[in-house]
Formats: C-alpha cells, structure tokens, sequence
C-alpha cells in the first residue's frame, strides 16, 4: 500500500550482469599511463571484462548507468579525493565501485570503503589476476549489498502494509452480548491481510440485541479493501446513530456510490439481528448467499428474499424476513461471503460445477463437522479441499452461537 519513491525505483533494477553477460567496467582515470596499464592488466588476465575510460567526473557521469563496476583515481582534474568518490556513490543506481589510489594514499582508500566503496586497490601492486578478481568480487558484494537493502525494504514495506491493514480488521462490539461470534478472514490477495470482504457485529440495548453485517465487495484487491472498510465503517456508525433497519442498506448504498472509482464497482451485503429475548433473526440481503441455520445436524439456508446488489439501482426495496432460530441455545447462525461456495465443488468436479449454497449444507450436515468455535477455519478448509487447491476469492466466515450459560 506504501508508495515507493523514484530512487528506490531506480536502485531496483536488476543488479550486476547476467550468467555469461561480460562486465562492463569504466574506469575513471585521468592518466593515460595508468589507464592503459589497468586495461593491459585485465587484457592480460584474459577477463570477461569490456572497459571504457573517461578522464573526468563530467564525462564519466554519462556512463554510469550502463556499466556494472566503476574504477574510479581519487585524482581527477574536476574531483579529488572522498569528494569525488561521494559523487559517484550519489549517482549510481546499481554499479560496485572500487578505488585506486597510491601507495601515499593507502589511507585514503581505508576511508573510501567506510564511505561505501566496495574495495580499493593501490596502483602498482596488484597484478591482472588480482584485479580482475578484485572487480569480479566488488560486483558480487555489491549485488549481495543491494539484495539485502531491497529485502530489508520489502520488509519494511509488508511490516507498514500489515499494521495499516490489521488496524483496519473489525472489532466487533459484543460486550453483554449472550452469544460468541466466532470468524475467519482469507484475503484471496497473496500475502495480504485485507481484501474487499468486509464484517462487523454490534451489541445493543445492553446486549439483548446484536446487529450483524457480513458483505463482498466485488473484487479482491488493493482497490477494493478500501472500499468495503468504508462499507464497514459508514454501517457501524448507522447502527450506533440509531437509523432505522429499514433505512441502513439504502444509506450503504449511498456511501459505495460516492466512494467507488468507477461506476461498475458493486457490493453484496447480508445484515441480520438477532433478538435473543424473541429468538428470532430479521435478515435483510442485497444480493448476498443467504445465512445458514445451524441446529443439531442439520443446515438450512435462511429463507430470506435475495435482494438487489448495493451500486446496480441505488434506492431498490430490500425486505427484511423474520427467521426462528430455534430452541434457546441449540442453534447457531452462519454467515459468509461468496468465497467459501463459488470453489469447485469437488476436486474431481466438472470445472463450471460450483460448490455453492446447497454443497455448503451438504459439507455442514456430515458427521464431523467442527465445533462453532472452529467451525469457520474448519469451513475455509472444506472449501480449499473440495476446490484442490488454494480459493482465490476473499473468505469471511461469521459463526453466532449462544453462549453456554444461556443453553
């Protein structure tokens, strides 16, 4: 979610040559006597190496992009000493640089290395073998150098990315509350911790009460998580705001209109309440999968009317259904986003065969299936299992049951 700069951008690019590719070495040396005998060096030790002199900081600026090691004299007419060692070090992007220095300035080369150089050698005392080694070896470090740096970027980044997106997860408000909420959240984005599925729960009239809110919306990427976290967010403060039931998905709807990027983004919502006193459910959809009843054994889908997805026909009548939940205590409900059901429904299955409402009951009725508190991983499992694979849509899973004390 983190921008990356232009410098970062520039640095990443590929580091050092490829298997095979020649080094292209620029030396950087005013002296022509010295350049030739470093070029007569590296010829001799018959090197993969193409060399390119520039006699000046101006004229070798223009070529630091295209070669993979720099020799650069800490004596040029226009820069001299750690000064011009700072310049290069300031203008490539992914080229080992190493220093030639005199025997009188041996120290020099000490403190070059401390500024980043990845090796120094003292003209007149190493041979074409040793130099050609020298370069070979400062292209590796450096490439070493910067794979750690990205990495450490990278890590960073995710680090930054993970706590944004973990202080944008739910907290659902359940204090008083007679019943747990149990869930699972699968982004369907590799390596990601947020996607477009969205949930919450609320307690209210000191918890006899309690507001559910599962949704999806449509995609799973960076531009979706956004979206249904506003989707969350702007429902949480409906409930809390007191607006009428029958007014929530209509003003959800207003909020994904002014929020999405483009007029074809949509979401699909279930809300439900649940009144503990009454053991009922009033369920309103807006083109969700239905909840699922769960009592003993058996797995029913609530018989809710389907809805219009929010964002297709803004201002379009969502009717609410009242659902018995059961005897006190011997039911729970279950709620979901379109990721669990819209696998294959078997690893054998023809590929358009979906897993869907029906095969979700199916796998919910077998003999053992998990308890509420594990049945939502327990369910994301099922559902990787009878797809072969990985689901590559988002997954929430919401479990309701009441609590122990009120069975």
């Amino acid at each position: 979610m983190a921008d990356v700069s232009t410098t970062v951008d520039l640095r990443s690019r590929r580091i050092g040559p490829l298997a095979g590719e020649r080094i292209r070495v620029l030396l950087v040396e005013d002296d022509p006597g010295d350049a030739f005998l470093v070029r007569e060096l590296l010829a001799e030790a018959g090197a993969p190496f193409d060399v390119e002199i520039a006699q000046t900081m101006r004229e070798a600026r223009a070529r630091f992009r295209d070669v993979h090691c720099i020799l650069l004299d800490l004596g040029l007419p226009d820069a001299s000493g750690l000064d011009g060692l700072r310049q290069v070090l300031q203008h490539v992007a992914g080229a080992a640089v190493c220093v030639l220095t005199g025997l009188e300035d041996e120290h020099l080369g000490t403190a070059a290395v401390a500024e980043g150089a990845q090796d120094y050698l003292v003209k007149g005392s190493v041979d074409g073998a040793g130099l050609a080694r020298a370069v070979r070896y400062a292209v590796e470090r450096k490439r070493a150098d910067e794979q750690a740096r990205l990495l450490r970027e990278s890590e960073m980044r995710q680090a930054e990315s993970a706590r944004l997106e973990r202080g944008l997860l739910p907290q659902p408000l359940m204090r008083n509350v007679p019943a747990e909420l149990f869930n699972i959240y699968r982004p369907g984005r590799d390596r990601a911790l947020l996607g477009g599925d969205f949930f919450d729960a609320i307690g209210v009239d000191g918890g006899r009460r309690l507001h559910l809110l599962i949704g999806d919306v449509c995609g799973h990427g960076v531009d979706e998580a956004p979206l249904g976290v506003a989707l969350r967010v702007a429902w949480r403060a409906l409930v809390l705001a007191g607006v009428p039931e029958d007014q929530v998905l209509d003003s959800l709807e207003q909020v994904l209109v002014a929020e999405r990027r483009t007029d074809e983004l949509f979401a699909t919502v279930a809300v439900a309440t649940v009144d503990f006193d009454a053991n009922t459910a009033r369920i309103r959809l807006a083109g969700h999968p239905p909840p699922i009843l769960l009592s003993g054994t058996r797995a029913v889908p609530c018989n809710v009317d389907p809805g219009l997805v929010l964002g297709v026909i803004p201002g379009m009548s969502r009717p609410a259904a009242e659902v018995p939940l059961g005897p006190a205590g011997q039911w729970s409900l279950l709620m979901y986003t379109d990721g669990l059901i819209e696998g294959m429904a078997g690893p054998n299955a023809d590929p358009s065969d979906r897993l869907g409402v029906e095969g979700l009951c199916r796998v919910l009725e077998t003999p053992v299936r998990a308890e509420p508190r594990d049945l939502p991983g327990w369910l994301a499992l099922q559902a990787e299992a009878h797809n072969g694979g990985p689901v590559s849509d988002d997954i929430a899973v919401l479990v309701l049951t009441p609590s122990p004390q009120t069975a």
